[in-house]
Formats: C-alpha cells, structure tokens, sequence
C-alpha cells in the first residue's frame, strides 16, 4: 500500500498504537481535517480504553469562529468528549498577526493540556499540508531545514504535540467525513489569495498536470527530513569534538569553522548562537552566513544577542553586553541561564557587571575571563554599588551558575 493509499482509519490507528500515555488531547477547529481527526481518535479510543478531550482556539480573527467552537462543541458533547474552547485576547495587538496567533494557539494548547493532564495534543496536519509547505518555503529559497517535513512529534512549552495524518491527503478524510455523514466547516479565509497557503493549493492543481502532486511533494519534503538528519549528526560529531563551555561562553576551535563542509560550519554556529542567546528562532540565513564567512576572515561579529571573537585558535561565542544591559532579577534567575545565590538583603539587584562594575574589580584579569564576556555576566548591585561579581571573582560568598536545562552544550 502507497502512503497516498493509506485509509485514514489504518494511518491513525498505527500511530496512536505508538504512542505513549493514557490521555490524548485533539486540537479541533471544525475543519474537515481536525474534525476527521477528532471522530477517528475517538473511535480508535473506544476500542483501546483510552481517554480522550478536546480544545477549540478562537483566536478573535473572525466573528464565525465562536460560532464554529460552538458547534464542535456539540459534536464533542454528541460522541461524549470532553470539549473546552481557549480565547486568544491579542488580536488586536499589531504586528505579524498570523505568526502570533500561531505562537498563542500552541502556548493555550500546552496550558489547557496540562491542565488535563493530557500526555498528547493531537494536530490534524495531513499531507497536503507537508506539500504546501514545501511550496511556499521553496518560494522563500529555503535550504534543507526549510524544505524538510514537519515533524510527526515535537515538543512545545513543555507540552508534547503529534501529527498522526501526515501520510493522509486531505481528499480521504473528506470522503472519510462524507461516508460517515459528518458536516465540517469550510473557513472563507482558506479561499483569500492574500494568503500564501492558499496560493500554494491552488499551484498545486496546476502542477498535478505534470505529476508534481501532493504526494510527491510530501515524500520529497520527507527526504529532505533524512538529510536533515545525516547534517544534524555530522554537526553534531563536530560540536563534540571540538566546543567547550567556559564561564558560559561557548567556546570552539576554529578549525570547525574553516575546515569543514560550510553547511555544517553554518549548522553549528546556528546552533550555538542559540544556545548562548537562549533564543527560540534561528538566525535568518544571510545574517548568519556572513558572520561566519568574518569568522572564517579571523574576524568576529554580533548576531542573535551574541558577541563572537576570534583568534588564530578559537571562536568565543558570548552574551553581547548591549543584549543583556537593561536585563535586571530579584529572584537570582538572570538572562534565562544563570543563578545566582549568596547572603540575598532587600534592595539587591542582579544585573550586567558592565563596564562600571568591571572598574570596581582590580584584579579581574585573574579570572582568566576576556572583558567583553565578563562586562556582559551577571553581578549582585545594591543601587549603584557592586556587591557581588561572581564571574570575575569578587565576593565569593557569592556564585553563578548555569541554570541544568542550560548547563551542557548537545546540539
């Protein structure tokens, strides 16, 4: 059986048999795909004495949408799920509307599964999804990442998350519903041209003509995730081998830079850029390349909240003062990755030591540490008086230490 054969019943059944846990979540929208999603969930629950609850986002965009949550709250009601709708209330709030309502619908995903202690938030991305992503990325001139398919299971805010219809065309659910006599909802915006999916669809019904369909889109989108992969491992052996951390640094023999494929050079300064910055996104791809194309010049750069360094045997990727100078904590978690702990009074602060606190440390250069990372570490202020520079070694009642979820380096 090819994967653009496979019933819907069989695909969802072989992966919830995969799955660990007792609880499964279903985001539904009322779509044609979520809807599927939902009856064929709950159908494989009955059978398996599983428990099975589902959520509806109105993310504020269209006056339809609370109606819509109603009505997939009586079909919920009508099969005995549990049915719970999650507002958004930043509609209203400028910018990239689409990304943060995306970003919201994930963050009240993962709230309200915890809540039900649900071990799974199940999604109703099909295959037709993974093809049109693979079209608009290629129109954004995506590398390997970009063009690879969405992963089937992932983790968000702690949350787990899994795709169990990514080998299903939306056709087949469609007729799944029509078979079984179940109305969906058709939302207008998956006709608005403004959009770039549904340009995407519709080049689809175009390029069909000459066998570049969704099914060959989706296994091309596939092949592109085993290269990922095989990149991911190579960088890997490479950050094993060749990265250390230093006093929250990271720090990397250049070579790894220079004399390696330049597309796992590039992986692995992306990577490190994250870990040292904490930041959730990759740095965009030009940015990115011409810092490393400087650090391959002996050179450096900032990117990402980051200061790199280079001399003729290491690059030292840092925190970069001017990204971390307004940060300030009264509990001892700083900048995402540090603690602090020592005698705590009212009225302390930690913040960047910065340049005037480095004046307050005569003998920092004993701590081994360049000036720029430790102008950028975290120091204990009372006001405008420097209490505690853990780093560069002043007040050892006091220490710094990387928070566990940030203390080891494993791309």
């Amino acid at each position: 059986m090819s994967q653009s054969e496979i019933s819907p019943e069989h695909a969802v059944s072989e992966f919830l048999a995969s799955l660990p846990g007792l609880t499964l979540g279903v985001a539904v929208s009322g779509g044609s795909d979520s809807l599927a999603l939902l009856h064929l969930v709950h159908e494989w629950a009955r059978l398996n004495h599983t428990k099975v609850v589902a959520a509806t986002v109105d993310h504020g965009l269209r006056p339809e949408a609370a109606d819509e949550a109603r009505q997939v709250a009586g079909v919920c009601d009508g099969l005995g799920v549990s049915h719970t709708t999650l507002t958004w209330q930043g509609a209203g709030s400028g910018g990239n509307i689409q990304s943060m309502a995306r970003d919201a619908r994930y963050s009240l995903l993962a709230d309200w599964a915890k809540n039900e202690q649900v071990d799974f938030v199940l999604l109703g991305h099909t295959q037709d999804d993974l093809a049109e992503n693979l079209l608009i990325r290629l129109a954004r001139r995506a590398g390997v990442d970009g063009l690879a398919a969405m992963d089937d299971r992932f983790e968000r805010q702690h949350q787990r998350f899994a795709r169990p219809l990514l080998d299903v065309p939306r056709a087949h659910l469609q007729s799944y519903l029509q078979d079984h006599d179940i109305q969906w909802v058709d939302d207008p915006s998956n006709e608005d041209e403004i959009y770039d999916r549904v340009r995407a669809r519709r080049a689809l019904v175009t390029l069909a003509d000459v066998g570049i369909d969704s099914s060959a889109l989706a296994q091309v989108s596939r092949n592109m995730s085993d290269a990922k992969v095989a990149l991911h491992d190579q960088m890997a052996d490479l950050a094993w081998t060749h990265a250390r951390i230093e006093s929250g640094d990271l720090v990397i023999r250049r070579e790894a830079f220079t004399d390696v494929p330049v597309e796992i050079s590039r992986r692995l300064l992306l990577v490190a850029l994250q870990w040292v910055s904490g930041n959730g996104y990759a740095a965009r791809r030009e940015p990115l390349v011409a810092l490393l194309r400087s650090i391959q010049q002996n050179q450096g750069g900032t990117l990402q909240g980051c200061l790199v360094t280079v001399d003729d045997q290491n690059c030292r990727i840092g925190r970069e003062y001017a990204a971390v100078k307004s940060l300030s904590a009264v509990d001892g978690i700083w900048d995402g990755r540090w603690k602090l702990e020592g005698p705590y009074q009212p009225g302390f602060e930690v913040r960047a030591l910065g340049e005037e606190g480095l004046r307050q440390v005569p003998d920092w250069r004993e701590s081994g540490l360049v000036r720029s990372s430790l102008i950028a570490s975290p120091a204990v202020w009372g006001g405008d008086m420097l209490v505690a520079a853990p780093l560069a070694g002043y007040n050892k009642a006091w220490s710094a230490k990387l928070l566990p979820e940030r203390a080891v380096f494993l791309p």
